[in-house]
């Protein structure tokens, strides 16, 4: 299966995140935040990589960023704890920005095991050369 890498700074989420895709049969390394994410994925090969947006130090986008400058086709998910909500008060939509900016899918945490599944099984199947088109089906 994938060698995946999840970055993000709350302990539970790693844990829940890692169990689910290890018994999905998937490796999976984890990184408590953007910096420590970085240091591996340039040590590292890896498939897929998971994004926390809000981190202390490095944040996700800027993560993100560098990782594209390396590795421009690897797929990036993205999660968030912040709301989503469209109202005119609220912050703007980071998973929405997130994909604007390069990942290929979002997550809006706390998400349910099979929406985590179907998403990575989703970006590594985009990311097959013979997968579907990834501009067509990434938002």
């Amino acid at each position: 299966m994938a060698n995946i890498l999840i970055v993000d700074d709350d302990p539970a989420v790693q844990m829940t995140n890692r169990l689910l895709l290890e018994r999905a049969g998937h490796h999976v390394t984890v990184a408590g935040d953007g910096r420590s994410g970085l240091a591996l994925f340039e040590t590292s090969r890896f498939d897929l990589l998971f994004l926390d947006i809000f981190m202390p130090g490095m944040d996700g986008l800027e993560t993100m960023r560098h990782v594209r400058a390396l590795q421009p086709a690897i797929p990036i998910i993205v999660i968030s704890g912040r709301s989503a909500t469209p109202d005119a008060y609220a912050e703007p939509d980071f998973l929405k920005m997130a994909t604007k900016l390069g990942a290929i899918a979002s997550l809006q945490k706390s998400f349910r095991a099979d929406a985590l599944l179907a998403a990575v099984d989703g970006c590594l199947d985009a990311g097959k050369p013979e997968g579907p088109d990834v501009s067509t089906g990434r938002r």
